[in-house]
């Protein structure tokens, strides 16, 4: 049985294209997303880290005391070394319902130093049209840690002003997302790409019947569909399932000048090139003599600076790039001449220029 369903494996993974890839993977349906929550509150409960009397910081304590009926008296302005005010942000995922978790991450807006052993006291989250979405509450996990002695010594390991809560918000607003009433679903790939956005009509035409979808731009495809969730979640079920064989990537030459990384994708190509690459070396020598006066002269013992300064310039043959080489032609020459990342830039440049390079050079 292990041998029939291995042949079986092989079989089935042997009928898809090389570079066959499911729908899902190159995109999204439109307003199914995640939707980003914030929100303004106070940590408690801190030893001594916390904003002190920073004014803003009193503020929002006079506010929380006052949804318990207590006010503070006038003039009063308590030291507060155990609260701290913060930002709580969030993301509400798509058909999050009423009840359920979300994590939260905490951070320090003033002058605490730590949150580690603090508690969020309760705070909407609010969304982008000001309502609110997610009720946040809990203790903070804090995973940095800092330290500080008496003469102003201190150290610090990761942030330790800022902070997780695992399940620290409830969702109490659902986000319609309209996809079960819009008038057609519009799938968009997460790269544009025409070649790729006519496959993916095609493939949903082919499961669903012709003119069913239709590619409005490189970037999205039109799917008309009956009304109803049900029906429509089975259906882009189906869709997202759905394998493409994704158009190849454009040719291009990524370079980061500060890191030195160069990446070289698989679609790229050279015309017929002859390139050599020259490196000069100046070297100066920097050395120190003892002039010693002669007898009797009354001179004194002096310093005299005594510099050498030389250039090499190194061999390097010149080595000729075939028509139309792969990456891994291109990539073997290169090695051949023993040539840096930094020398690998101006190589490439210098094709670019040439016009030997055809691909896209992108400068980071």
């Amino acid at each position: 049985m292990i041998r029939i369903f291995l042949a079986l494996l092989i079989a089935s993974l042997a009928a898809l294209p090389a570079s066959a890839q499911r729908v899902k993977d190159l995109g999204g349906f439109q307003g199914i997303r995640t939707n980003q929550l914030t929100g303004y509150g106070v940590v408690v409960g801190l030893p001594g880290t916390g904003d002190d009397n920073l004014e803003y910081t009193v503020q929002s304590m006079r506010g929380v005391t006052s949804r318990f009926g207590f006010q503070l008296p006038a003039g009063v302005s308590p030291s507060l070394k155990n609260a701290a005010v913060v930002m709580i942000t969030a993301e509400l995922p798509a058909f999050a319902k009423p009840g359920q978790k979300l994590d939260i991450t905490v951070s320090s807006m003033g002058k605490s130093k730590s949150l580690r052993g603090g508690t969020l006291i309760m705070t909407p989250l609010l969304g982008a049209d000001g309502q609110i979405y997610a009720m946040a509450q809990g203790n903070l996990a804090v995973g940095g840690l800092g330290a500080e002695g008496a003469d102003g010594s201190s150290i610090v390991v990761n942030t330790p002003s800022s902070g997780r809560i695992p399940e620290g918000a409830t969702v109490e607003r659902v986000v319609d997302t309209g996809f079960d009433k819009a008038p057609f679903l519009t799938f968009n790939l997460a790269r544009a790409d025409f070649t790729t956005a006519q496959r993916v009509q095609d493939a949903i035409n082919v499961r669903f019947g012709g003119g069913r979808a239709r590619a409005i731009d490189g970037v999205s495809i039109a799917v008309s569909a009956p009304p109803g969730s049900d029906v429509r979640a089975e259906m882009m079920s189906e869709i997202e399932n759905l394998t493409v064989e994704a158009a190849e990537a454009p040719a291009r030459v990524i370079v980061n000048a500060r890191t030195g990384t160069v990446v070289i994708n698989s679609a790229v190509r050279v015309s017929p090139a002859a390139v050599t690459h020259g490196k000069l070396t100046v070297r100066i020598d920097e050395a120190q003599r003892v002039s010693q006066p002669n007898p009797f002269s009354q001179g004194q013992t002096a310093m005299e600076q005594n510099s050498t300064v030389g250039v090499e310039e190194e061999k390097r043959p010149m080595f000729l790039l075939s028509p139309g080489p792969k990456l891994a032609d291109v990539v073997k020459a290169v090695n051949a001449i023993g040539a840096s990342p930094a020398d690998l830039v101006a190589i490439l440049e210098a094709l670019k220029e040439a016009g030997a390079l055809k691909a896209e050079l992108v400068i980071l």
